[in-house]
């Protein structure tokens, strides 16, 4: 398993509520992030101890990223077991335990009115590969690397946190290669769930490797009933998103853009010919836009984009790796801004010297999307977190709120009264 940053998360299946507490999700301003209802804002921070192995995460809570320090000693919310992800929907942070094989745990917390955290429910779970909030859901796709055939997608009301349906989809049908079709993640778009899939052997050695590292596909499936409606496919780029890692952003005209790092291997080698790069699917259609192409790896000057964070007015924020850091699960440690609309590329200045980083929060990281704010956490070598504020608009980085004694594996926030 690849637990670097903690890409395995898992589904929930049997919902012991602690209590019948409802919040309702508080409207945001889209031009500075605020509560347009009165509410407070409450930040949470999940960090693992420095210098330890096999631990579990902490959760910290701030009223600001921009300055002042939270600490992993002595205080914070510990987290049962090693490997734990984490996501927020209908003003609610899950926090999912992996089980390694066996059944795992989430957690699931509000912030009460005196703003802390307080845990609501627990659950029961299995191993899943995807997690994302559709509607009134959460979406789990649990999806066999091998043997098994079928997909199995459970959807969970957010807010009772109860199974309300599910759906099988066969894999090896929809990839229809041979291989087997393995889901990167999935996103509502208007009113169909998207899910993104690499094609994979699915038989070792070589597991994750593909005959078909230069194509891009996209299922699109119907919604409540989890039906694939049918399959969006590209050669412009190889697949979409990278193995638990979102690669599809929606944004305020409603038009979805594909992030591919062009990382697909065979033999674990890579061997994908086409660029890193972002394509496009226009609101209301369901193919990739022919005339739309953004290379990422030539814009940047040979670096292909791993992660992405949509900050609003077509501005993303991207995690990076050289030529020589490429592979199919680094992250790198380089930052940089791209505006999909004109096709624009700046590197980020402000953050320290690449050899004084330990690693950057590819995943999880946040955004008010008031066009141009992103906060990224980042770790150095020296021990010390810092969540660095990132201004799109100028491409500068400026450290905030200082993690002592943690690593920062994810940012999030929940609203309060």
């Amino acid at each position: 398993m690849f637990n670097t940053n903690k890409y395995v998360l898992t589904v929930l299946a049997i919902g012991l509520s602690l209590t019948a507490c409802k919040k309702e999700e508080s409207e945001l301003n889209p031009g500075t992030g605020t509560p347009t209802d009165g509410s407070k804002v409450k930040f949470i921070i999940s960090a693992t101890p420095v210098g330890s192995q096999g631990v579990a995460d902490y959760l910290l809570t701030a009223d600001t990223l921009t300055k002042g320090t939270v600490s992993t000693k002595g205080s914070g919310i510990e987290q049962d077991g090693t490997y734990r992800y984490y996501v927020t929907h209908k003003n609610r942070f899950f926090s999912l335990l992996y089980g390694q094989g066996n059944p795992g745990a989430v957690t699931t917390y509000v912030v009460n009115s005196a703003g802390k955290l307080e845990k609501v429910s627990d659950f029961q779970a299995e191993t899943v590969q995807v997690f994302a909030p559709m509607k009134d859901d959460v979406v789990t796709v649990k999806v066999p690397r091998s043997g098994n055939e079928s997909a199995s997608f459970y959807r969970i009301q957010a807010e009772s946190s109860k199974i309300v349906g599910e759906a099988q989809v066969n894999i090896v049908q929809l990839a229809g290669n041979g291989e087997r079709a393995h889901f990167t993640w999935a996103t509502q778009v208007g009113d169909k769930l998207f899910a993104p899939y690499m094609s994979i052997k699915g038989v070792a050695p070589d597991g994750f490797g593909t005959s078909y590292p230069d194509s891009a596909w996209v299922a699109v499936l119907s919604y409540p009933d989890l039906k694939v409606e049918k399959v969006i496919k590209d050669n412009r780029t190889s697949f979409i998103g990278r193995y638990f890692t979102d690669g599809l952003a929606v944004d305020e005209q409603g038009d979805t853009y594909a992030f591919s790092s062009g990382v697909a291997t065979s033999s674990s080698k890579l061997t994908s010919t086409k660029p890193s790069a972002i394509t496009r699917i226009k609101s209301g259609t369901t193919e990739f836009d022919k005339t739309y192409l953004f290379n990422v790896e030539q814009a940047s000057g040979g670096y292909n984009l791993t992660t992405q964070l949509y900050v609003g007015q077509g501005n993303f924020i991207l995690t990076m790796t050289s030529a020589a850091e490429k592979g199919a699960y680094a992250v790198g440690k380089k930052l940089a801004v791209v505006n999909v609309y004109n096709q624009t590329f700046k590197w980020v200045d402000g953050l320290p010297a690449v050899s004084e980083i330990t690693q950057l929060a590819g995943r999880n990281n946040y955004s008010p999307k008031d066009g141009k704010t992103g906060f990224i956490g980042l770790t150095l070598t020296d021990g010390a977190s810092y969540i660095y504020q990132v201004d799109a608009s100028t491409a500068k980085a400026t450290r905030g709120l200082k993690v002592d004694g943690g690593t920062i594996q994810a940012i999030s926030t929940l609203t309060y009264k």
